[in-house]
């Protein structure tokens, strides 16, 4: 197991190199970039106070742009705008300079909020978090306790009318169900109870705890339900056929033999073996609830978090933001698969990695 865990280890490292290889590389041929963003901000404030004229920027790469007059900003001024943003270097020696930082976590300055890459993830992560582990939380203490009955009542019309309901949540978007939300709850055409900007209130810290969990919870209710719905159908179906899958087997019908109760044989005997494929699913889960956020429902409710960051970084050729953000969550995604061959240990024993390593 050891070395199977080394060897995975050791593969991580040409894995994250690849990855930013390839971004770093599309990034290249991005028409626009930070610079020439730059100089058109610096040409619209020559022409509005100066009444200047246009300046031309050939887009040859992300900021590798010629410049074709000086009308509107001096040569000089983009020359050091592009010193300024490391684009006087060659390509190769910005993507090893880039890896080496990357390697030391280092993820450099935004240049569009002129902040920290690391402070500016720090400061949008409340957000993901809380729609996150809400979503993680609700999905799977829903689902499993929800699919273990279907189970039980395969065929039932309890089963027919649960499936139905949440199939017919998993086909709806969740952006279609937050314009709904808001529209039956929200303010929009029937009642107003809950509020639809942020995940607190402004006097939020002058409020005494009680009322600041209050709300909180009234502030998250609308894009946390429109978050998880869809999320219970695979969930849920995947605990039912677990289950029936389990029940089906010989052991099953060998406890029941010996005189033990429903209960005992549903919970321990084919509980454990038939939580193994979400067990280990769990991992992947609760990292992904947390960073997956939807950049729709961010938008729609107001909230300030990642998908709207990662999104806004793209808009404004932010790469450092971008860059370092699909280097952070490749790294994180490798982690979470180590972690889930761990957790196929942890639950069957009878797993081994020994031969692969």
């Amino acid at each position: 197991m050891s070395a199977y865990i080394v060897r995975r280890l050791l593969l991580m490292i040409p894995t994250l190199v690849g990855v930013l290889g390839v971004t770093f590389l599309v990034i290249q041929f991005v028409p626009g970039g930070p610079v020439e963003r730059m100089i058109a901000l610096l040409e619209h404030r020559s022409e509005a106070g100066l009444g200047g004229g246009g300046l031309e920027v050939a887009a040859g790469g992300s900021s590798g742009g010629l410049y074709r007059g000086n009308r509107g900003v001096a040569a000089e001024q983009v020359e050091a705008l592009r010193q300024l943003y490391g684009f006087d270097r060659p390509p190769w020696e910005r993507f090893l300079h880039m890896v080496w930082n990357y390697l030391r976590f280092d993820f450099g300055e935004s240049y569009y909020h002129h902040k920290r890459v690391v402070d500016l993830v720090i400061e949008k992560m409340p957000v993901s978090i809380s729609l996150g582990i809400w979503t993680f939380l609700l999905t799977y203490l829903i689902s499993i306790p929800l699919g273990i009955r279907k189970a039980v009542h395969h065929g039932s019309r309890f089963d027919a009318v649960t499936s139905t309901l949440i199939l017919v949540g998993y086909s709806i978007p969740g952006f279609v169900l937050g314009v709904l939300l808001i529209v039956l709850f929200g303010g929009g055409s029937f009642w107003d109870f809950f509020p639809l900007r942020g995940l607190v209130s402004d006097n939020w810290a002058a409020l005494s705890w009680p009322m600041r969990i209050v709300d909180y919870l009234w502030h998250i209710t609308l894009p946390i339900t429109a978050s998880v719905v869809g999320s219970f159908a695979v969930t849920t179906l995947l605990t039912k056929n677990s289950f029936l899958e389990e029940i089906a087997k010989q052991y099953v019908l060998t406890a029941r033999a010996k005189g033990l109760s429903e209960r005992a044989v549903l919970y321990r005997h084919i509980f454990r073996n038939a939580m193994i494929p979400l067990v280990t699913g769990f991992p992947g889960s609760f990292v992904a609830a947390f960073f997956s956020g939807s950049l729709l429902l961010e938008t729609i409710f107001s909230l300030d978090g990642l998908g709207l960051l990662g999104y806004e970084s793209v808009i404004n050729r932010d790469y450092p933001v971008v860059m370092a953000t699909l280097y952070f969550f490749t790294l994180l995604g490798l982690l979470t698969k180590l972690l889930t061959d761990f957790t196929y240990v942890l639950v069957d024993p009878r797993i081994t990695f020994d031969r692969a390593a």
